[in-house]
């Protein structure tokens, strides 16, 4: 070290050499580290990206990270192509440092002079064991034994709050017209902080008793973006909650182990809002409406049947009644008719035997005094017998016709009675029905009178 002209005065009571320019400590630093012995080093690859003159990429483990950098021209002979994330690599290089300037930052970097694939990385690994743990102990299986609602009030949902996953779960019910309520369990969803904050808004989610299902949903990144839906305490929390949990973490191709632990597992958090709200509210409220407007329809044709029967039964009454009274006047017209032929009968009869009884009164006074005596006699016998014959007749006849009178309605009508019909010429038998008519008719035995109820003027007389 050296003195530099022009420098500023170094802070007071600090023992140490300076102060020295920025530019110059940077020079140092840089020969020193290029200094380190040229090292091979393994780990596993992430967030691998390739310019026109290098390629960079970072080489992590369960301790540690080291950011390396190669000339794109030496990576491209190596002919290995883009590396995934997660691929174990063994990279031979050394330390290097770009001392920036005025302008550009500082950066430090592992030079890479060449690289050699080795297999999968540890975290792929880690996966791995992890999964078949899972499996081994079922904690595949409770969620999806889970019932789910198809039309849940209340969805919880588990997601960074800035990010495009939450207008997708948005975008998501409304597309289902889903009127329900989201309650937001924001976290990060990214970094080791992440797994812990999920795990305890999953939780915080599943107290809430009026929660029905839970969505977790993440975008798309690397594996290590997304390595904290893998942790073992989060997959394990998932898998005994009360709550059925959609996950949709990353894109088509990402798959994590709360994917395999979930009730049920999309690709993008606009299918998982659609998973946990099953049902398509817009489609059923249309279908809802065709069955009310069927039903209505049915009702309708339904009422109109059963009123046309109505109206048939209450026709009823009135055309037996006057079926009836048809067939009453016919039988005393054939009464009336039969009296008459049996009086006309008897009278001829009568008349007949008169006559026979006559020319035998005069044979008889042709002849002998006695036997002229006697034929008087018998005459006048058989003259009082014929008298007696039509007087009895005549009582008979007269009974009939009283009898007759007795059944003619036309009788009771000239003895004072009146028939009261309603306005469609139905007989009215009741006072209560006769009130709830709008007009009455009275038929006398020489006419009809029509009147209103309660006193009212009558409107026309036949």
């Amino acid at each position: 070290m050296y003195d530099v002209p022009d420098s500023p005065a170094g802070i007071p009571g600090s023992g140490l050499t300076g102060p020295w320019p920025v530019g110059h400590y940077a020079a140092k630093l840089r020969s020193r580290l290029r200094e380190f012995a040229r090292v091979q080093v393994f780990g596993e690859v992430f967030g691998f990206k390739a310019g026109r003159a290098k390629v960079w990429f970072e080489l992590r483990d369960a301790s540690g990270a080291l950011p390396c950098s190669m000339w794109r021209r030496e990576w491209d002979a190596l002919g290995i192509g883009e590396l995934a994330d997660g691929a174990q690599v063994v990279a031979a290089g050394g330390c290097d440092y770009y001392a920036g300037s005025r302008a550009s930052s500082p950066q430090f970097s592992f030079t890479v002079t060449g690289v050699r694939v080795a297999g999968e990385g540890d975290l792929l690994a880690q996966m791995e064991r992890l999964r078949r743990a899972l499996y081994a102990e079922g904690l595949t299986e409770p969620q999806k034994r889970l019932h789910r609602p198809a039309l849940p009030r209340v969805v919880g949902v588990v997601t960074g709050e800035g990010g495009k996953a939450r207008d997708d779960v948005l975008a998501g019910l409304r597309r289902r017209g889903w009127a329900g309520r989201v309650v937001w369990a924001f976290a990060p969803v990214q970094d080791r902080h992440a797994a812990p904050a999920i795990t305890r808004a999953l939780q915080d989610l599943a107290a809430c008793e009026e929660v029905e299902v839970i969505v977790v949903a993440r975008g798309g990144g690397s594996l290590a973006d997304l390595f904290a839906f893998c942790d073992e305490t989060l997959c394990r929390t998932v898998a005994l909650l009360r709550v059925p949990v959609v996950s949709s973490v990353g894109h088509h191709t990402d798959h994590t182990l709360i994917d395999d632990v979930a009730a049920v597992a999309c690709s993008t958090p606009t299918h998982a809002a659609e998973a946990a709200v099953p049902v398509d509210c817009g489609a059923a409220r249309a279908a809802l409406h065709g069955h009310a407007a069927r039903l209505e329809r049915q009702s309708r044709r339904a009422i109109v049947d059963r009123a046309r029967t109505l109206a048939r039964l209450s026709r009823a009454p009135a055309h037996h009644v006057a079926k009836h009274r048809t067939r009453l006047h016919q039988q005393l017209r054939e009464l009336r008719a039969s009296a008459r032929r049996g009086i006309a009968a008897g009278e001829r009869t009568n008349h007949a035997s008169a006559a026979a009884l006559a020319r035998n009164g005069r044979a008889a006074e042709l002849g002998t005094t006695r036997g002229g005596q006697r034929a008087r006699l018998d005459a006048a016998a058989l003259d009082r017998a014929a008298a007696t014959a039509r007087d009895r007749r005549r009582r008979d006849l007269g009974r009939l016709a009283v009898a007759l009178a007795a059944h003619d309605p036309q009788r009771t009508l000239e003895r004072g009675y009146a028939l009261v019909e309603g306005a469609d010429g139905e007989p009215v038998t009741t006072a209560a029905a006769a009130a709830a008519q709008p007009e009455l008719s009275l038929r006398l035995h020489d006419g009809s009178v029509r009147v209103r109820p309660h006193g009212g003027v009558p409107s026309e007389a036949g």
